[in-house]
């Protein structure tokens, strides 16, 4: 068994941009700066969240990850499978621990939302459409949280909205990523009942309502400031043009990272334009 895999099984880079969507989240939704403790309870709650999250999902994917993530830690076999389904559950433990320092409110949305994690690496992500609309509500749940902790919603709400929209096509570019190791364990994903063109264009319908989603708060009277959201529009727009243009696995991997990284990106394009 490796040290390090406990750390490296949690994704970090994913927890950490994960805990600073939610903290974000606080700020876009207050439109001001929240005090530092509930800040970072906030960070705690997502990451811990996260890294759980991460984890059972590897428990639970362990077939799959010998074809598809090889490197691993339990397919490569620097941690064994018992071990990592009990680490789960305790980052999970100390995340409901920090949620309930916030308030009962927070505490509740957490702890739905981790039965969701679990549920989803359990039983819904090899369910086409499906286990994508999970990930994608936990996704667009992740500035609401900080919304809930500071008691207001502000831009958080829209922003929520665009998180989801976004990431249901990241995660069917995904799945037209995973198709071969997919198929090999038997996994019904979208990309595997319709044709990854046609998931293709499923992806692309839900990017593009993205890029529409994200002018609402322009509708509603926020400033200028708002138009930092315009970059990022254009990098889904990019990555909708590359998975429509073709769907081999390179390009796939490709148009998911773009979308990815514009979830993020859209956070701070939220947080510029509450703040302005």
């Amino acid at each position: 068994m490796e040290l390090r895999a406990f750390v490296e099984i949690t994704r970090p880079h994913n927890c950490t941009l994960a805990g600073l969507v939610g903290v974000l989240g606080s700020i876009v939704a207050l439109g001001s700066l929240p005090g530092w403790r509930v800040l970072l309870l906030v960070f705690l709650v997502v990451a811990l969240g996260c890294a759980g999250g991460n984890t059972i999902n590897d428990y639970f994917d362990y077939e799959i990850d010998r074809i598809n993530r090889p490197e691993r830690p339990l397919p490569r076999g620097a941690m064994d499978r018992r071990t990592a389904f009990w680490y789960a559950m305790f980052l999970f433990a100390l995340g409901l621990l920090s949620a309930l320092l916030i308030s009962v409110e927070a505490f509740a949305f957490a702890l739905l939302a981790y039965v969701t994690m679990f549920l989803y690496a359990w039983k819904l992500k090899p369910l086409p459409f499906i286990g994508n609309l999970a990930v994608a509500a936990l996704t667009g749940a992740t500035p609401l949280y900080g919304a809930i902790a500071v008691g207001k919603f502000g831009l958080a709400g829209t922003l929520a909205v665009c998180a989801f929209l976004v990431n249901v096509a990241r995660e069917i570019v995904k799945d037209i990523e995973d198709v071969e190791g997919d198929l090999k364990k038997g996994a019904k994903t979208l990309p595997i009942l319709i044709g990854r063109r046609k998931a293709a264009y499923v992806a692309s319908l839900f990017g593009i309502a993205t890029v529409i989603a994200s002018f609402l708060p322009v509708k509603a009277g926020v400033g200028v400031g708002y138009y930092a959201m315009v970059p990022v529009d254009l990098i889904i727009l990019y990555a909708v043009y590359l998975i429509l243009r073709s769907q081999d696995r390179e390009t796939a991997h490709r148009s998911q990272l773009l979308l990815k990284a514009s979830i993020f990106l859209a956070v701070f394009a939220f947080l510029i334009a509450a703040l302005m």
